[in-house]
């Protein structure tokens, strides 16, 4: 990951539920300068519902931020209790992108749970609206959904017991998580996407405030997967 750029912010993770006014107000300026019709009420209800925030800055001025939180709990198909990071919208301001800052803030937010053992397995889940996000994920040969591979019940089960970890609702069938009936939001991003990219992406309808939800085992899956 490139430090390029990036040594001298000052980065905090903090409760999500418990960040001062000052730091709320940067949060929403950040998701305001990366989204086009920004959904303020969407952004609300997941600092509820995901404990942490990695929130960088640069001097005064707000550089990114990161919600995420990591649970162990169980899973469809598993014998055991897994540990399952949980990633929520992340916002890098226009100087800062390309720089990893995205990947660190995520993965500072979800460690501060306590929960992370180097070489333990985890199931990394995130709910995504355009393709830019979903790349990480998509690199990994255990993602789901990938168009080149049919859905499992195996999949489409581990899927909805994450959605309920979410508290949202997904159809099984595409790994649409179904929307409020208004935009999350726009992400304003200048980057190249291919048709292959945008092929998961097909039954998302931005418009009524759905996302994609994807999910991948790192470092390897179980056996099956």
């Amino acid at each position: 990951m490139s430090e390029n750029g990036l040594s001298h912010l000052n980065i905090r993770v903090l409760r999500a539920k418990a960040l001062s006014g000052v730091d709320r107000e940067r949060v929403h300026q950040l998701f305001e300068l990366t989204y086009r019709q920004a959904n303020h009420e969407y952004l609300e209800r997941s600092l509820l519902k995901l404990k942490y925030v990695a929130l960088a800055t640069d001097q005064d001025k707000p550089a990114g931020f990161a919600l995420a939180d990591m649970l162990e709990a169980p899973l469809p198909g598993l014998p055991e209790p897994q540990n399952i990071m949980l990633a929520g919208i992340c916002c890098v301001a226009p100087e800062f992108r390309r720089l990893g800052l995205f990947t660190r803030l995520e993965v500072l937010a979800a460690r501060e749970s306590g929960l992370f053992t180097p070489g333990k397995r985890i199931l990394t889940c995130g709910r995504m609206a355009h393709p830019v996000s979903f790349r990480t994920l998509r690199n990994s040969p255990t993602v789901i959904p990938n168009p080149g591979r049919p859905l499992s019940d195996w999949h489409k089960e581990v899927g909805v017991a994450v959605a309920e970890l979410y508290g949202v609702n997904l159809d099984p069938e595409t790994f649409v998580v179904q929307g409020a009936g208004r935009p999350i939001g726009y992400p304003d991003l200048e980057f190249e996407i291919t048709a292959e990219e945008w092929l998961p992406f097909q039954a998302v309808n931005r418009d009524r405030g759905d996302s994609l939800l994807g999910i991948a085992w790192f470092p390897d899956a179980p056996e099956g997967w």
